[in-house]
């Protein structure tokens, strides 16, 4: 049996109809970069997000850039944020001339440690606190980090917070208040990714920005059009980061199930730590939901020893997978100038090591996930 980490083109089947009919509209617009359908779509995306705006661009790395951009982030400013993510969350901080500032993970939801990060910020040197604008967290894998104590201490210091909420879109997370609050909605910017494997994925690149802040809202659109205001007309350096209207209309189609391919990939969780309960094998881990809605962009389990052997016999066996991520950005080459050691991230490291990918896109079939379950067994029985 075939098992794909991923298969867009079943979910293509599903609704090809209707994508085939809205692209056509398109055409015959021929209104292809911000037009009605990214309009719509940014409308759609704020109330979905439980945000007043919503800005469309170019992909989520440009999000997460005009986002820094706008909140005036450059040259010699440190942002502090996860070293275990995909590199663009670090990458757009360095492009800009600011350091990145790696805070190690919890070991069971894999988001930055608030614990950490406290203590982090609180042995900065004068000349570091000067210098510090922004706390990025990360909601990795479709789970929100812990809010409450990030915005209380971004309020305390009078920076921003700038939500990557690129594998998170629809996730909830449970304030200390008692109210469910949507990834993207809760931190002055919320960057979004539509990269074809994510849960709202388009047929390209595109991105999003949300924020409940007007005056940020205007720099955004600004930002993403060279910095021009009007046509044209340049106070500020931007960049291009237009979304365009295929992918919006594409995204439109998509945004009407988002919530029922949503609740079929938890289902498919729930099946997974059923079937494994079954088999009793030791050492395996599975995620741990905190606080909300867990919406699982990527279904990843912690494995006790072997985890390279393991995928090396999952692909033979014909089951997708992958390991999110081999190499914390802390130890990426290209920061080797910032002189992190590996024990500055423990835990992210060890992640590195031990976790691995599983499918659980929403047409995943019961008998796809017991043959993943069946050869994950097999393969600790020997």
């Amino acid at each position: 049996m075939n098992v794909p980490l991923l298969d867009l083109k079943a979910q293509y089947e599903t609704i090809k109809e209707e994508i085939i009919a809205v692209t056509m509209e398109v055409y015959q617009t021929q209104r292809f970069i911000l037009g009605p359908k990214a309009e719509e779509l940014e409308r759609r995306i704020a109330r979905y997000t439980q945000s007043k705006y919503a800005v469309g661009v170019s992909s989520g790395t440009d999000a997460l850039l005009a986002s820094l951009m706008s909140a005036g982030i450059g040259h010699g400013d440190l942002v502090v944020t996860s070293p275990y993510t995909f590199f663009s969350t670090a990458g757009s901080i360095a492009r800009l001339g600011a350091i990145p500032v790696f805070v190690d993970i919890e070991p069971l939801t894999y988001n930055i440690d608030p614990e950490k990060l406290e203590k982090r910020i609180s042995i900065m040197n004068a000349k570091e606190r000067s210098h510090l604008k922004a706390i990025l967290p990360v909601h990795l894998f479709g789970q929100c980090a812990d809010m409450d104590t990030i915005l209380a201490m971004a309020k305390s210091l009078g920076i921003v917070v700038i939500e990557d909420a690129a594998q998170s879109i629809g996730a909830d997370y449970l304030s200390s208040d008692g109210s469910l609050k949507r990834a993207g909605s809760m931190g002055t910017y919320g960057c979004f990714s539509f990269f074809p494997s994510k849960n709202l994925g388009c047929f390209g690149d595109g991105g999003m920005v949300t924020t409940n802040d007007e005056e940020a809202f205007q720099r955004l659109k600004i930002m993403r059009v060279h910095g021009s205001q009007p046509k044209y007309y340049h106070k500020v350096i931007g960049g291009c980061f237009r979304l365009d209207d295929l992918q919006a209309a594409i995204l439109l189609i998509k945004l009407n199930y988002l919530d029922e391919w949503t609740e079929k990939r938890r289902e498919n969780v729930r099946i997974y730590r059923e079937l494994f309960a079954r088999k009793g094998i030791e050492g395996l881990e599975f995620p741990f939901e905190s606080k909300g809605r867990h919406i699982y962009n990527q279904f990843v389990i912690r494995i006790g020893q072997k985890r390279d052997e393991l995928k090396r016999y999952l692909t033979n066996q014909g089951v997708g997978c992958e390991v999110y991520y081999p190499v914390p950005l802390h130890m990426q080459e290209c920061f080797r100038y910032l002189d992190y050691r590996p024990e500055d991230c423990p835990v992210s490291i060890e992640a590195a090591a031990k976790t691995i990918a599983l499918p659980v896109y929403p047409e995943l079939r019961y008998e796809q996930i017991e043959y993943v379950v069946e050869k994950i067994d097999s393969f600790y029985r020997g």
